[in-house]
């Protein structure tokens, strides 16, 4: 790692080289590139979140609500999931998950059914005008991912997918 903040070559500086560069002006003794890779992923984060948010919008759910009826729609016919399945998979407290799910129900995309193996669990199923919205809602997200990745190759696609998977796995 290098004490001094570097930009690629064919790259312009950008704000994460600013606040490196001005960290490195009052403490030179600091080494930075662990700030300029994060503050990236970071930005990145935010900025890609905030983009998905707008396109789910404007199928009338936000990206929490889209997380759920993706869930049921990538498990496969016939698209069913308890509420505890989906709140480990999603992260979510079961409470969190009861908001999302009266939001997704009240709207006609999924619907809450007694679970037949199970009197007191409910199993929640994407409904066919869920699975339409999704289907819909998936391929326009896609769209915005793909659109951001035109500046790099497909190799530094690949490249940057292994790397990121790597330092995942480290976290």
């Amino acid at each position: 790692m290098n004490d001094a903040p570097q930009a690629p070559s064919e790259q312009p500086a950008d704000a994460v080289d600013a606040i490196t560069a001005q960290w490195y002006a009052v403490r030179p003794d600091l080494e930075t590139t662990p700030m300029a890779v994060f503050g990236r992923i970071y930005r990145i984060g935010r900025a890609m979140g905030d983009e998905m948010e707008r396109t789910y919008a404007r199928y009338g759910i936000s990206r929490g609500e889209f997380d759920v009826v993706a869930t049921l729609r990538r498990s496969g016919a016939p698209y069913t999931l308890s509420p505890r399945q989906l709140s480990a998979t999603l992260m979510l407290t079961t409470g969190g998950m009861t908001g999302r799910l009266d939001k997704l129900e009240k709207a006609g995309l999924l619907c809450r059914k007694p679970d037949p193996h199970d009197r007191r669990g409910l199993q929640v199923t994407i409904t066919d005008r869920g699975l339409a919205l999704i289907d819909e809602a998936v391929t326009a997200g896609l769209e915005v991912q793909r659109a951001a990745l035109t500046g790099l190759s497909d190799e530094e696609v690949g490249l940057l997918t292994g790397l990121l998977r790597k330092l995942l796995a480290g976290v």
